[in-house]
């Protein structure tokens, strides 16, 4: 294959790595989470380091505490080494936390991952989230979804593949 060609379609894979695995944080689905790793892969967060498992089962704690999160995935700097790549994403995350007054808290971070093609599918096999500083600020309006609302889990309506349809439910 064309190496220009093979360079794109692996950059393609990566970047759908990494926002497979802010869909999955999002949407509370940790097998989806999981899937974005190796199964020997090592994270560290400051807060949390070790194994992808551990790493899933404090991520589900962690979030636990949010009414909602939003990770918006911008700039990515791949550097492609055969089956190594050193990826840098950059992350705006926005959590929700519940109470009177909610707080928004604005988490500007940035992945640095070595990804790994292993039988041909490339997952992250070291993360380290590197975080510049943020802000929380209290939620003067709390203004309710404008229209079909989001939900955490496989009954947000983009896990449907009908949820566009006008008489879908």
């Amino acid at each position: 294959m064309d190496p220009q060609l093979q360079r794109l379609l692996d950059e393609s894979a990566i970047r759908a790595v990494v926002s497979r695995y802010a869909r999955g944080v999002d949407r509370r689905d940790w097998e989806l989470v999981r899937s974005c790793y190796h199964p020997d892969a090592q994270e560290d967060r400051g807060r949390y380091r070790g194994g992808v498992d551990g790493f899933v089962d404090w991520l589900r704690e962690a979030v636990a505490g949010y009414s909602s999160t939003s990770h918006h995935i911008a700039t990515q700097n791949i550097d492609l080494e055969g089956d190594t790549a050193w990826v840098e994403s950059y992350c705006l995350a926005l959590h929700r936390t519940p109470g009177d007054p909610s707080v928004d808290r604005l988490v500007p971070c940035r992945y640095h991952d070595r990804f790994e093609r292993r039988d041909g599918e490339w997952r992250i096999a070291a993360r380290t989230n590197v975080y510049d500083p943020g802000r929380e600020d209290p939620v003067v309006v709390d203004l309710p979804p404008l229209g079909v609302a989001g939900r955490a889990g496989p009954d947000d309506p983009t896990y449907r593949r009908d949820s566009h349809r006008l008489d879908a439910p």
